[in-house]
């Protein structure tokens, strides 16, 4: 148990630096002033170097092999923290320091450079960043194949780039789901179009709704889902997001004064992603079993408290009340069938975090198929504006009026996420599914809702899925809790009736 014991304590050195990173991340989007961010990418990628070299020491080599030798004498837990271990080793001995530095310091840059760019929708200012962010996501990804994990490893530079957010995923089982959705979903938004046509349009909530009245809201909401406030943060930043560590969780969102909506759905979105990090496995903190077992799974966690949970009928009931005492509300408009009309209203838009569920899997099927196209080098950076504008034509048939509102919108490219995407419908189908199982299993999960008791689906979600860490594969985890393997059914299931039924 020799070995086995001098890899944990590695691996944890290494996941406490990447925490490091994570909060760091976290101050740069939130708080850092601007003049700073030279000095934070140099500290940027130290960091990334620091965990690369820890982890690509040929010594890692010698003690994992000594250590599988070994297997027998460890249990189910550290058997599989042995083989996630081997897993990250692989992926990330692979790429060379020098150009982890390389990556980090150009993904940084461009970052910055696109927080200046989009308020002010000039492409062309952060196009040049762009592009060698993305030659070097293609290194990355090309020195991952050369190194490949067993039979299954990826076999092209983009299955290499999914399977660093979700491992094992491929884009062989995401292009039929993404043909089936595409197919499906215009028939579906028609109906919901059609029916939404013959009720009364939702009565206007009129603002401004300030944006410290919006933050207070937005806290008093975080509590009630199950965020603890003493081991997490909430604040602003140009796009919304979760990061820290389970221990120190931190969230950011965005307000707008005239639509609080906007800005509460924010919170709520990364509030779930929150309840994933805060229930990972505690006896594993720091260890590779311990981490989130990808980000399809971790989607699935915001996306089922914002979109199964608090837009539904019952959650509204209880927050409406709420929502009338932070702005001052009063009358029918601020009553909980008009706010569950205006959270389930259908409408063609150009901004994916805005977007409601009928048509929010266009905007990833969009992106998919443009990131597959630019790793491939089948399409260029100066070509991606009008490719992004001719996508939402066909799929939403919208004409972009401007880069702000189109390829400039997210963050992801820019920071060199590619591959991510695709996690956002991988996470809303299984979304449908764990919720609808919870349901099943635990009892009427619905009446807990609408008194604002989330306890008992939080207990299931604790048990079946973020205390299960990375023990388990993503499909593993699903089929376990909800007795399937993850399928689109329960998911048009519940889209259908929402809104078409």
């Amino acid at each position: 148990m020799q070995a086995y014991a001098e890899l944990e304590a590695r691996f944890r050195r290494m996941l406490l630096l990447r925490s490091v990173d994570d909060i760091l991340h976290w101050d740069a989007a939130a708080v850092m002033p601007s003049g700073s961010a030279a000095a934070r990418a140099e500290q940027l990628a130290l960091l990334k170097v620091m965990e690369h070299e820890l982890l690509a020491d040929p010594a890692v080599a010698e003690r994992l092999d000594e250590a599988e030798a070994e297997v027998d004498q460890l249990d189910d837990w550290q058997r599989a923290n042995l083989r996630e271990m081997r897993r990250l080793w692989v992926n990330g001995a692979a790429v060379p320091s020098d150009l982890v530095d390389a990556f980090s310091r150009a993904c940084s840059l461009c970052e910055r450079s696109w927080r200046r760019a989009r308020p002010e929708g000039d492409f062309q200012v952060v196009a040049p960043l762009l592009e060698e962010v993305l030659r070097l996501v293609r290194e990355v990804a090309a020195a991952r194949i050369a190194r490949p994990l067993g039979p299954d490893a990826p076999g092209n530079a983009y299955d290499a780039l999914l399977d660093e957010h979700d491992p094992g995923m491929r884009s062989a089982t995401l292009d039929p789901l993404f043909e089936r959705l595409a197919s499906w979903l215009p028939g579906l938004l028609e109906r919901a179009l059609e029916k939404q046509a013959t009720s009364p349009a939702p009565l206007a909530l009129r603002g401004p709704f300030p944006a410290e009245a919006q933050r207070r809201l937005g806290l008093r909401l975080m509590a009630r889902v199950g965020f603890d406030e003493s081991r997490g943060r909430l604040d602003v930043s140009a796009h919304p997001f979760c990061g820290g560590t389970p221990d120190d969780v931190r969230i950011t969102t965005r307000y707008d004064e005239d639509d609080f909506a906007t800005g509460l759905l924010g919170v709520l979105h990364e509030s779930g992603h929150a309840l994933y990090q805060r229930g990972l496995p505690e006896a594993w903190r720091y260890q590779p079993v311990g981490e989130p077992r990808g980000m399809g799974l971790h989607e699935s966690q915001s996306l089922l408290i914002e979109m199964q949970v608090c837009r539904s009928r019952p959650f509204l009931e209880f927050a409406a009340p709420l929502i009338r005492e932070a702005f001052g509300g009063s009358g029918e408009a601020f009553g909980a069938d008009n706010l569950y009309a205006r959270a389930t209203r259908v409408e063609r838009g150009f901004i994916r975090v805005d977007a409601d569920e009928v048509t929010y899997p266009a905007h990833v099927i969009l992106r998919y198929r443009l990131e597959k196209a630019m790793v491939a080098g089948d399409l260029s950076v100066r070509d991606l504006p009008g490719a992004w504008n001719e996508g939402m034509k066909a799929l939403l048939g919208l004409d972009v009026p401007d880069h702000r509102r189109g390829c400039l919108q997210d963050i992801h490219w820019f920071d060199g996420a590619f591959g991510y995407f695709p996690s956002y419908t991988i996470g809303a189908v299984a979304a449908a599914q764990l919720f609808q199982a919870a349901c099943q299993q635990v009892g009427d999960v619905e009446a807990g809702i609408a008194l604002g008791d989330l306890a008992p689906l939080i207990a299931w979600l604790r048990e079946h899925v973020h205390g299960q860490g990375s023990r388990l594969s993503t499909p593993e985890i699903i089929e376990r809790a909800t007795g399937r393997p993850l399928e689109l059914g329960p998911y048009e299931a519940h889209l259908e009736r929402r809104y078409a039924l």
